[in-house]
């Protein structure tokens, strides 16, 4: 379906600094910008950790493992956020003297996700003194309560969304449970277990740890770099306290102050270190690591992110980008049957659908989610698909669009047909449940139909917000940099795109799916443009004379050279 272009309407920008440049200025208001504090990095303007519920409590528990050495079990996740919240824990925790700090992820296959019973009873072989989830927790209510019976403590250290009950743990540090009042209830699950370290030096320095056993206060801000990519690798809001986290962390990249195994992961990726952005987490670090989740053993991830030298970091990071060429390769093809599938069904360009659920039982289950994100790009409807799990289970991945709440959505069905979802949870845009197979029909239908109710006319409108025409006078490499400098941006925060009509002087396609342009802009200056994976159906269009681009300002490095380049993120041929 064509997405419609939309220039934002200008919003007022007089409170802010006279400092910035006027079409940066009215980027920061038009994305909800309220005042020059919220533009402000600096490390010291983090949110207070005291607003954290039972964060005080937590390091109570610590301070009284520390001092007896109490073995320690870090309960992970395998995605990207769960990897670099366990690697936060793994580095920090013993920065304070903790000698016995092992950690445990959960096979995404066989376990799924969370401290599950099933975890939970290998925990109990496993015999630790005291259990920390991080990136879950909150939704593992049996699985704690087989721990907490086995004599075991645990520290909870989530930011999904609480549901009806919270788990029997000691401690539950999350800012989305109800009676939590830190503010910033975006902030990642890296972000809360690096909130937690922060708050345990400040409790062990005022019980005067440090002094007593002379041991040198642990600089956390090395643990930065880590957060960064985590933060923006799970797609959370870039409120002002994560882009903090986000920028502090680059900033240590670019100063050379990372640790090999990020150092690795962005040479195995191509980028140049000394200009990363939030975006080359996102689009290049991010996959890699989520690759082993995806494909193997997210330990695997987490070892290059602990990777004491260069010459291993970049050996496992060898591994994690050619599981992500695997992974590319799976998911190409899951891709080409789906869609083989939604034409069957009649879901063409003329009848899209209400929303997309499908189930095919040799799907890979660890590439499910990219599927249905792809899927709901191309048609902007919510969709779930499914995979294989065990003992005559499904296991879906459901992405959503602007305005349908998923797991709310997913919680609506679970009320009104009890026993057909197994187990769900989530945020707005993104979700997992497990179902039975033989109910995949009767799901298909519930699903479909509460999407219905939700899916108003303006909902099925894919819109591309823009900030409208480039002022000819930043159309050059100067403001490029300045608008870099400008980030981090990201999601809720989006980076900025503009839009207006181009002469089209040059169309070629490049690795048969991205579309190579030469553009006229309306001062007459000619300019590069690439488009990656247009639609082939619509372009090369060698009887296109004009096009309205929305695109963003880049920079292309080639050779150690730079040049202006536009990436284009919407192209329609207009008329003259």
């Amino acid at each position: 379906m064509q997405t419609k272009i939309q220039p934002r309407a200008r919003v007022e920008d007089s409170y802010l600094p006279d400092s910035l440049h006027p079409v940066i200025k009215q980027l920061y208001a038009a994305r909800g910008v309220q005042s020059a504090n919220e533009l402000n990095n600096s490390a010291a303007t983090l949110l207070d950790f005291k607003l954290f519920k039972d964060i005080s409590v937590a390091c109570e528990i610590l301070a009284s493992a520390l001092n007896a050495q109490q073995r320690i079990l870090i309960v992970g996740d395998f995605d990207a956020d769960g990897a670099t919240s366990t690697a936060v824990l793994m580095q920090g925790l013993p920065e304070f003297g903790f000698a016995n700090v092992d950690y445990l992820v959960p096979d995404r296959f066989s376990l799924g996700y969370g401290l599950s019973p099933a975890l939970a009873e290998q925990i109990v072989q496993l015999g630790p003194d005291l259990v920390i989830t991080v990136d879950n927790g909150i939704s593992c209510i049996a699985g704690i309560e087989i721990v907490k019976a086995a004599g075991i403590a645990v520290i909870v250290t989530d930011h999904h969304l609480q549901g009806e009950q919270l788990p029997n743990a000691d401690a539950i540090i999350n800012p989305n449970r109800h009676d939590c009042e830190f503010p910033s209830k975006s902030i990642a699950g890296v972000g809360v277990a690096f909130y937690l370290l922060i708050a345990l030096r400040h409790h062990l320095r005022a019980t005067s740890y440090f002094q007593s056993t002379q041991r040198q206060e642990p600089n956390l801000a090395s643990l930065l770099d880590i957060v960064a990519l985590g933060t923006v690798a799970d797609v959370v809001a870039l409120d002002a306290n994560n882009r903090t986290l986000v920028f502090q962390g680059l900033a240590r990249i670019k100063n050379g102050q990372t640790r090999p195994g990020i150092k690795a992961l962005i040479e195995v990726s191509n980028r140049n270190m000394n200009r990363l952005t939030a975006s080359d987490f996102g689009f290049s670090l991010a996959p890699r690591l989520n690759a082993a989740g995806r494909l193997d053993d997210m330990s695997l991830g987490i070892a290059c992110l602990l990777a004491k030298d260069e010459y291993q970091a970049r050996r496992i990071a060898n591994e994690l980008d050619s599981l992500n060429h695997e992974r590319r390769e799976i998911e190409q093809g899951m891709q080409q049957e789906a869609q083989a599938v939604l034409e069957r069904l009649s879901y063409k360009t003329q009848t899209i659908p209400t929303a997309v659920c499908l189930f095919q039982d040799d799907w890979h289950q660890g590439v499910i989610g990219i599927l249905a994100g792809r899927l709901k790009e191309k048609y902007h409807r919510p969709a779930v698909i499914f995979a294989q799990g065990d003992e005559g289970q499904i296991k879906g991945s459901c992405r959503s669009i602007e305005g349908i709440h998923m797991r709310d959505l997913l919680e609506r069905i679970n009320t009104q047909s009890p026993g057909l979802i197994l187990k769900f949870g989530g945020h707005a845009m993104a979700a997992g449940l497990s179902i039975h197979e033989a109910q995949f029909a009767e799901f298909k239908v519930a699903f479909e139909t509460e999407v219905e109710k939700q899916l108003t006319e303006e909902l099925k409108q894919s819109v591309l917000l823009t900030d409208g025409a480039l002022p000819s006078e930043c159309f050059n490499m100067e403001f490029a940099n300045q608008l870099q400098a400008a980030g981090p941006w990201g999601q809720q925060f989006p980076e900025p795109i503009f839009s207006e009509r181009f002469e089209l002087v040059q169309q070629r396609l490049v690795a048969e799916k991205h579309l190579k342009l030469v553009l006229k802009h309306p001062t007459g200056k000619l300019v590069d443009a690439i488009a990656f994976n247009v639609d082939l159906r619509a372009w090369p269009n060698m009887s296109a004379q004009f096009a309205e681009v929305a695109y963003q300002l880049d920079i292309n490095e080639f050779r150690g050279k730079f040049s202006l380049q536009l990436i284009v993120r919407e192209i329609q041929a207009v008329k003259e």
